[in-house]
């Protein structure tokens, strides 16, 4: 039997976890199975990778140099795959554009000026709720863009090497039944909030440090915090037993409001990203204006918010040569 890639992530599953039963759940083997591979791979290498007891597994110095070798060969070969899918592809034409979104108020708008742009192309998307997600992905091949948002003036983490971009700065503005006390006011002070139980969509967002540091700021500490998906979001305000933060580009619902919040305390940066060496860095300048358009065309259907930006300027969308951000 010639030893195989394959057979090095079994060992290192093993090492991992201590024990092959636990190393043939991770991997989604049978328990006899993967035995029977662990010991097709002692008998190719000439003696025994574990000593095996009640214990669990442990490497046997022969264990301990596979190992070795595994733990570089693995991640070299995960690297030579990744950087193959980037560079697949020649010049600047793409016969398809895979964007991924974390949240984004913008992905329809974008898509749809895609499709017009590049008729002949295939456009895909993918959902997540982490930025770093997208990130994995891009970097990997399996994402051409990625539309995501950061809080304040963070920054994705620059170990993915990506490159990004601002589209547009928004403030958040916070989420009331009509029925609430405050919900005719034309912009709330935080504190005012300060009794309200919140609700929040998982993952990446400005529930978290942010909006800590903002209602520490305005002298409280937030009460009760739900976590449920956007649908659950809108019934719990809905239902009067929470309010939510939102995007000032959340689009109205009936029996609902937003409210922008006194001084813009919290801030949502929507960003676009791709890595600097793929084919798609030939063309995210173009993608980029097609993302700006999008942008601006989705704050039609917010005239407060469009009203509250001409009375703050700063926010909305950036211009292609303004924005700061160099690469990851």
């Amino acid at each position: 039997m010639n030893l195989e890639l394959r057979h090095l992530r079994v060992v290192c599953a093993i090492a991992e976890t201590g024990s092959v039963t636990k190393a043939a759940s991770m991997l989604g083997l049978a328990q006899p199975a993967l035995t029977a591979q662990l010991q097709r791979i002692e008998r190719t290498l000439g003696g025994p990778l574990f000593e095996r007891d009640r214990r669990g597994a442990r490497p046997t110095a022969l264990g301990e140099l596979v190992l070795a070798r595994a733990r570089v060969l693995l991640p070299a070969m995960k690297g030579l795959q990744d950087e193959a899918a980037r560079l697949a592809g020649t010049g600047s034409v793409m016969s398809r554009f895979r964007l991924g979104g974390v949240n984004s108020p913008i992905l329809g708008g974008l898509v749809h000026r895609l499709a017009a742009d590049q008729p002949q192309a295939q456009i895909s998307t993918y959902a997540s709720w982490y930025v770093d997600e997208l990130a994995q992905m891009v970097l990997s091949g399996r994402l051409d863009y990625a539309l995501t948002g950061v809080c304040g003036d963070a920054t994705p983490s620059a170990e993915f090497g990506l490159a990004w971009r601002a589209v547009a700065v928004d403030a958040i503005f916070v989420l009331l039944p009509e029925t609430h006390p405050l919900a005719r006011r034309p912009e709330i002070e935080l504190g005012m909030l300060a009794d309200e139980q919140w609700v929040a969509a998982p993952g990446d967002g400005c529930f978290g440090d942010c909006f800590a540091a903002a209602c520490a700021r305005s002298g409280f500490t937030p009460r009760k915090m739900y976590e449920t998906d956007i649908r659950g979001c809108v019934d719990l305000v809905e239902s009067g037993e929470a309010v939510a933060l939102c995007q000032a580009t959340f689009r109205p619902i009936s029996g609902l409001v937003t409210r922008p919040l006194a001084g813009a305390p919290l801030r949502w940066r929507l960003l676009l990203g791709w890595h600097p060496d793929a084919t798609a860095a030939a063309l995210a300048d173009r993608v980029f204006t097609h993302a700006t358009t999008a942008y601006t065309d989705s704050l039609a259907r917010n005239p407060q918010y469009l009203g509250w930006l001409a009375d703050n300027p700063g926010f909305g969308a950036q211009s292609l040569a303004g924005i700061p951000l160099a690469d990851g």
